[in-house]
Order: C-alpha cells, then sequence, then structure tokens
C-alpha cells in the first residue's frame, strides 16, 4: 500500500543521506571501500561525481572498481568527458547505458564498443519515433487547421 511504498522511499533516502555523509567524510587517501550493514560499499570518485556500488559481503571489491571504471569509460565516450549536468539531464541516457553493460548486477558485455553500438542503436530508434510523433502530430494539426501560420 501507500504507507510501505513511503516507508520504502523514508528508508531509501535516510540509507542515502548516511552513505553520503560516511563517503564525503572520508579523506581522499583512503580506502574505497565501506562495511554498511550487511554490504560492502564501493565507491570511486572521478572529479566532481562519486560512482557507489552496494555490493554483498562476498563480492569482489575490486572487480565492483573495474565495473565502475568501465560504466564511467563509457559515459565519457558516450557524453565526450562526462559532468554531472549530463546526468542529471539526460538520467535515462545513463541508465540505459548502465543496462547495456550490467544485467541483474552482473557484467552483461565487456565490450566497450558492443555496449556503445547498442546505445548508438537506441538513439537512432529513439530519434526516428521522436520525429515520426513530431510529424503525427503536424499533419493532426493541419487536418484541424492549427498550422500556426498565416492565412
Amino acid at each position: 500500500g501507500i504507507n510501505a511504498e513511503y516507508g520504502g522511499m523514508r528508508e531509501k533516502r535516510r540509507t542515502t543521506r548516511e552513505l553520503i555523509t560516511m563517503i564525503l567524510s572520508r579523506k581522499p587517501k583512503m580506502c574505497s571501500f565501506l562495511e554498511y550493514r550487511d554490504q560492502k560499499i564501493v565507491y570511486k570518485r572521478y572529479a566532481s561525481l562519486f560512482f557507489c556500488v552496494a555490493i554483498d559481503s562476498n563480492d569482489n571489491e575490486l572487480l565492483t572498481l573495474e565495473i565502475i571504471h568501465r560504466y564511467v569509460e563509457l559515459l565519457d565516450k558516450y557524453f565526450g568527458s562526462v559532468c554531472e549536468l549530463d546526468i542529471i539531464f539526460n538520467f535515462e541516457k545513463a541508465y540505459f547505458v548502465l543496462d547495456e553493460l550490467l544485467i541483474a548486477g552482473e557484467v552483461q558485455e565487456t565490450s566497450k564498443k558492443s555496449v556503445l553500438k547498442a546505445i548508438a542503436a537506441q538513439d537512432m530508434l529513439q530519434d526516428e519515433t521522436e520525429s515520426k510523433t513530431g510529424l503525427d502530430e503536424m499533419a493532426d494539426k493541419k487536418k484541424l487547421g492549427l498550422s500556426g501560420g498565416l492565412p
């Protein structure tokens, strides 16, 4: 119900706030692994961006750091030197890159070239869909006499 969803969101916000505080309070030379509840947190800072991953206590931290690095490399290639604004205004693209790299928390594709090809194909499909939608809207307006042009 609504209360369960609200409780889940409240817990998520509390966890996020706790982790942000813990990570930002650490010195740059400190290890990028934290124990948190029954999990390990692996994080890496790239300029002003922090990438954090929660893993099971028996998962490999170094492999997780490599996955984070691969993800950032892909974002850099896609956005051309990724920054905070790229992720804020194109979060769906950042998620799509992540979805091409991982499935259910496991590496799906190790080839950067293959991931970038899949992303380019998705972008092309999205562009075609958006332009078709735009043309359909223009045709509908024209039929209704709402072309916006001069008589």
